[in-house]
């Protein structure tokens, strides 16, 4: 059981976990949008994410990324830098428009982590924008880059699916904001800390309920799109019921970010129902 307990724990802290959550977006955004997004793309994502969510997690300082003296955290860097490689050598079948929405998410994700600003260490030290930075990252990887990866144009779905995509991820990020109050430092004035726990939990009830509504606003809406909305409307809504400063340990890191994959099983389910 404990060897069990230390794969999980490590699945979780490598970062995998969300790749696989990441990974699912993309698919879901195919499915979505009927497209066939290439293989390599796919990979590209998911090994990339794993290396960059790591980078970001134990690297904000790139001095303490490169010399890791815990054991743990070095297998945990072998592992980032395995995926890197993978990540990169997908990149040799990767079109040159993709490559400059690329170049640009690297920027944003380079700049929320590296020091770069006299005054701020990072873009995540601004006041309020480290969940907008996260979500457009998420956004413009799980949506635009598959994407304008296969289409010539984007279009008003696009569109569309590019705001849900980001109110959804800012939707998830309410239990880790709510769950990292009592860490944060006063200075990042967190939404927690701006408008408090009850305040915080109110303004994700009205982003799920945007999310939903503007499902509605789409060209190609079919009943399986509003169902499997309606679903993962629900399921939103009692995750934001059930989030409190006191979390379960898994219950952000796991359960929480299991949501995407949810969604896009649901969209697998709906889609050979109706075959």
């Amino acid at each position: 059981m404990t060897m069990i307990k230390k794969i999980f724990d490590f699945y979780l802290d490598a970062s995998i976990h969300v790749a696989l959550a990441i990974f699912s977006l993309v698919h879901v955004t195919a499915l979505t949008l009927n497209i066939t997004v290439q293989i390599e793309l796919y990979f590209f994502i998911f090994f990339g994410s794993v290396g960059c969510y790591n980078f970001v997690k134990f690297g904000v300082e790139a001095e303490k990324y490169i010399l890791v003296v815990n054991t743990y955290q070095k297998n945990i860097q072998f592992f980032s830098f395995g995926c890197l490689l993978v990540a990169g050598y997908q990149l040799f079948f990767l079109s040159e428009r993709v490559f400059v929405w690329l170049f640009i998410l690297a920027a944003v994700t380079g700049l929320y982590a590296l020091p770069v600003l006299p005054r701020h260490k990072n873009f995540r030290s601004f006041s309020g924008l480290k969940i907008l930075i996260v979500a457009a990252v998420w956004a413009g990887a799980t949506v635009l880059l598959p994407a304008i990866s296969v289409l010539d144009e984007i279009s008003w779905n696009v569109k569309i699916e590019t705001i849900q995509r980001f109110l959804f991820v800012l939707i998830l990020l309410v239990p880790f904001e709510i769950r990292d109050l009592k860490y944060d430092s006063a200075a990042l004035k967190t939404l927690p800390q701006r408008v408090g726990v009850n305040g915080t939990k109110m303004i994700g009830y009205g982003w799920t309920i945007l999310f939903y509504a503007i499902t509605f606003l789409k060209t190609d809406l079919n009943l399986v799109h509003i169902a499997v909305k309606t679903i993962l409307f629900i399921v939103l809504l009692l995750m934001l019921l059930k989030t409190g400063t006191s979390q379960k340990k898994y219950f952000s890191s796991f359960w929480v970010e299991a949501i995407p994959l949810f969604w896009w099983l649901l969209f697998i389910i709906s889609k050979k129902c109706t075959i």
